[in-house]
């Protein structure tokens, strides 16, 4: 009996040897995939940090319009535990290349540095890219200038991803 299953296991090792597959090195194949991805995406906030969820069947015109979407859209329930902490009373954004402003009326209620800002930034970043299909989510920086207080900002998406 161990005669046979020793001549078996001779009989597999020869023929995966003689399969014809040669061993081979390690292939370099580049940098890995980085930063944000194409398409139109609102952030939302979570237990984990900020989501982004895709725009489905909305076409983004201009930012003003993205921001009202933000403020209008409610998370996707499929998508449990999202939430928007942006509040905005009156506002108007522009863009130009990686540059987008927010102009808000009154103080702005945030610290600058928490989830709701973020959600700001990023989906404005997105938006920004979308619009202006040169420019990288990742290089887009957001300034907010309440029209009472200090500006904030700029700041990019990528500081709000990170923790």
């Amino acid at each position: 009996m161990k005669l046979r299953q020793g001549i078996a296991v001779a009989a597999l090792g020869a023929a995966l040897v003689g399969c014809g597959v040669q061993p081979t090195g390690v292939i370099g194949a580049g940098e890995p995939a980085s930063g944000l991805t194409r398409g139109m995406r609102l952030y939302y906030a979570s237990a984990s940090g900020l989501r982004a969820v895709p725009l489905i069947d909305q076409e983004v015109k201009d930012l003003n319009g993205v921001l009202k979407l933000l403020g209008a859209m409610t998370p996707p329930a499929d998508q449990g535990g999202l939430t928007s902490l942006v509040h905005l009373g009156g506002y108007s954004a522009t863009g130009s290349g990686t540059r987008v402003t927010v102009r808000l009326e009154g103080l702005y209620g945030e610290s600058g540095r928490d989830l709701g800002t973020g959600q700001l930034v990023c989906t404005l970043a997105r938006a920004q890219s979308v619009l202006e299909p040169k420019v990288r989510a990742d290089d887009v920086e957001v300034t907010l200038r309440p029209s009472e207080g200090p500006a904030l900002g700029p700041y990019r998406c990528t500081e709000f991803l990170d923790g």
